[in-house]
């Protein structure tokens, strides 16, 4: 648990949630992580007795070697980005004077440290009032539904529960979208403009879109906000969606096909901002900046540049920290 004061005797508390990472970049930890992430319904839902085999028998002995693989490329000496990314925007949230009175904890969905003993922490140390904010700026049953079930599943022991509210999205907030805007155009002032700008969002199934998941929309409202506010063409901007997996169909364009196409149709230089993620992490660092680049300059293209998600930029902190007053509210004025 990340906290901004051990000592605190808040009584309201936030609890920042991400994905999740393996604690460390080998396949039996890799194995450890994916075998919970994709034991979960909201991420996989085939029925169990289809599943249960092929995740066991086939994906856990396979795929834990080749992930560690691409994850020891990005570890640092702190340990997963992703953690440790998080983590830091939640000490900077803790050590905010706008926040005062409010205790900042940040926890996983999937790993450590888990949403469970985050809460147990809270909950013993007298909290009485938490604000969940899944890290998704996008809403999607996959991520911000399976944090909330996490939450609500390790409480289900606690005698008395605290109050909850929750963030659903903030897919159009016009905060994120200023400083999604001013990421992309401090990265232009320093590096220069690419011919196109790619708007890659981490994919889903189709068919959880057609069953009723807002993500798809989401997303490309999003784009379509951060156009307007660049004052870019939609000739210069491209929507794409990474880090499909299986055989069935996800969300379209896909990110890397998209990357091969434009090299071999004479596009030179490439930028690409992950709007989905709010602080780097695997799918960002190995699949974007590193292995999208290498499949950029192979199919002819000739330079692509990552631009970072928004991290524990001062424009990030100011969009959550505003999100969160404005959802404590009534808590806060009530003097908790």
């Amino acid at each position: 648990m990340s906290d901004s004061d051990p000592e605190s005797e808040a009584s309201i508390a936030v609890l920042l949630v991400n994905l999740g990472t393996p604690e460390a970049p080998t396949a039996p930890a890799v194995r450890r992580y994916l075998a919970q992430f994709l034991s979960d319904s909201r991420v996989i839902d085939y029925p169990r007795w289809l599943w249960w085999p092929l995740l066991h028998g086939v994906i856990l002995r396979l795929r834990p070697r080749r992930s560690a693989h691409a994850y020891a490329k990005i570890w640092t000496p702190q340990g997963s980005p992703l953690l440790v990314n998080t983590l830091a925007v939640a000490k900077k949230l803790g050590a905010d004077a706008t926040l005062s009175g409010i205790r900042i904890a940040a926890a996983m969905t999937y790993g450590d440290p888990a949403i469970a003993q985050t809460l147990r922490a809270l909950c013993n140390d007298g909290v009485q009032r938490i604000l969940v904010v899944p890290l998704f700026p996008q809403y999607s049953a996959t991520s911000t539904a399976a944090a909330m079930d996490a939450v609500f599943y390790a409480l289900r022991g606690e005698r008395c529960v605290p109050e909850i509210r929750s963030i659903a999205d903030y897919h159009a907030n016009p905060d994120y979208i200023a400083a999604l805007a001013a990421s992309v155009e401090k990265y232009w002032f320093t590096h220069g403009r690419g011919e196109r700008l790619l708007l890659s969002f981490h994919g889903i199934p189709e068919r959880y879109v057609s069953a009723g998941d807002p993500y798809r929309d989401q997303c490309l409202a999003t784009a379509n906000l951060l156009r307007e506010r660049l004052g870019v063409s939609g000739s210069e901007l491209a929507v794409t969606f990474q880090s499909r997996v299986g055989r069935e169909r996800w969300l379209a364009p896909y990110t890397d096909a998209t990357l091969a196409q434009l090299a071999q149709s004479g596009v030179r230089h490439v930028q690409v901002v992950c709007p989905g993620f709010a602080v780097d992490c695997l799918e960002t660092l190995e699949e974007i900046a590193i292995r999208g680049r290498e499949q950029f300059l192979a199919a002819g293209g000739a330079r692509l540049d990552y631009i970072p998600a928004l991290n524990d930029s001062a424009a990030h902190l100011r969009l959550l920290a505003n999100l969160i007053r404005r959802h404590t509210q009534g808590w806060t004025d009530a003097g908790a």
